[in-house]
């Protein structure tokens, strides 16, 4: 990946990598999760809650990953490891829930001591091949990286290996510590199992994915991205089945977390982040929105930004080049253009002219503006925290409101504006006069 970031750690619509599979198999039912990581740790934080993170002392490929995992299970008090066991892949992220309970069924029904995930690929180049027997059932995998490694007939096959397993605890038990690192990296190779069983005389059986996508690794940025342009295309498509009508989805970033309701339009050119939550029939139009949560009607942008912790009541709108952060806005309240909102609570009804500011920062501190319901907010105004509005009060415009607003009180902040006669003309006299 040529970064700092853990690879399993880069955004994927919204999450580090890692919790797809790990969400996957949360949903597909799955009795525990372990999470292998380094000694370092750095998954430790993004897990969620009940998911285990085992420590893989050294870095000595994947059977060694996947022997840390087997020894937490089996040190966990109950007793040594029993049933199926599944291995993903941290960096597979597309694989989906249901096609983790398929393999888990395929693997029960088998009687095999390992399923093998496959797809059978238009173009195979790069991945290694599945050999099967007269039965169909795996006779070996066939690596394909360096010339030599598979004959003419193994290259022709374009059933592959998609790297995701189901053992036997028990038949795994035995296998991996007989994995040797005999190799030019020098690691210990998961799939060096399936040889072990398979010598011992056990059946290794294949599942085969429907999906090929389903299989697809990340090594570098340009998979990431592949990879998100997919993901990315299915919440689309699952939102717009739930109701959303979504102009033009390839001109549009939802993350997985985000929430939608039936009937609201998203335009094009907009983004949704984080845990955002819309209700039905909004309208959002080529805009930034990241954990806020807007009820049902509401209206937002064009070039709207909506930080986290911002609100929008039932029908709220916000218009063109304004930014709301960790503020709520009443249902049917109003910010129609250029403005900012920021640690607020804006009542209903109530309206914010244009250029207005609440001024929440004095340097070192946060303080909240409360402005009431049915507030009508002249052009210019700039509410400096901590500052109280009442209901139905007026402020005038290019008004600097330091101190609390009655209920229905017109609030004049302003200097006395002076007209001074002549200006123009005795200012083109001395401007005359010196460059003479």
């Amino acid at each position: 990946m040529r970064s700092s970031t853990p690879k399993v750690l880069h955004d994927l619509c919204g999450v580090p990598m890692v919790l797809w599979p790990v969400r996957a198999a949360l949903a597909a039912g799955a009795e525990r999760v372990l999470v292998v990581d380094s000694p370092a740790r750095a998954l430790h934080d993004v897990l969620p809650d009940g998911v285990e993170l085992a420590v893989q002392p050294v870095a000595n490929g994947t059977g060694g990953a996947v022997q840390a995992a087997i020894d937490q299970l089996d040190a966990s008090g109950d007793g040594p490891l029993d049933g199926p066991v599944l291995v993903l892949s941290g960096d597979v992220p597309l694989l989906e829930a249901e096609q983790v309970r398929a393999l888990a069924d395929a693997h029960a029904k088998s009687g095999a001591a390992a399923t093998l995930v496959t797809s059978v690929l238009d173009d195979p180049s790069g991945y290694g091949r599945v050999v099967r027997d007269g039965d169909g059932n795996v006779l070996r995998v066939v690596e394909t990286k360096r010339a030599g490694d598979a004959s003419e007939a193994e290259l022709e096959l374009r059933e592959v290996n998609a790297g995701i397993y189901a053992f036997d605890a028990s038949a795994l038990r035995q296998a991996l510590p007989r994995l040797s690192a005999e190799n030019a990296q020098g690691e210990l190779y998961l799939p060096q199992a399936l040889d072990l069983l398979r010598d011992d005389g056990r059946t290794i059986a294949a599942h085969v994915l429907d999906d090929p996508r389903a299989m697809l690794g990340v090594n570098d940025r340009v998979a990431l991205a592949h990879v998100r342009k997919l993901a990315q295309r299915s919440i689309n498509h699952r939102h717009m089945l739930a109701g959303v009508e979504i102009v033009d989805p390839d001109a549009t970033a939802i993350d997985v977390d985000v929430t939608i309701g039936q009937d609201t339009v998203i335009e094009p050119f907009t983004t949704i982040r984080g845990a955002t939550q819309i209700g039905s029939a909004c309208t959002i139009k080529c805009s930034y929105l990241i954990d806020c949560v807007l009820e049902d009607g509401a209206s937002v942008g064009p070039f709207a930004y909506l930080r986290p912790g911002a609100t929008l009541r039932a029908g709220a709108k916000v218009g063109t080049f304004v930014e709301i952060k960790n503020s709520d806005l009443g249902a049917g309240a109003k910010v129609p253009h250029l403005s900012y909102i920021g640690d607020a609570d804006v009542g209903e009804r109530t309206n914010l002219g244009a250029a207005t500011i609440t001024a929440n920062y004095d340097g070192q501190h946060k303080h909240r503006t409360s402005i009431g319901k049915r507030v009508h907010g002249g052009v210019d105004t700039s509410f400096v925290a901590p500052v109280t509005v009442g209901d139905d009060a007026y402020t005038a415009a290019g008004s600097i409101v330091t101190d609390d607003v009655p209920p229905g009180a017109l609030a004049v902040a302003r200097a006395k504006q002076r007209n001074v006669e002549g200006y123009a003309e005795r200012r083109n006299a001395a401007l005359h006069s010196e460059g003479q």
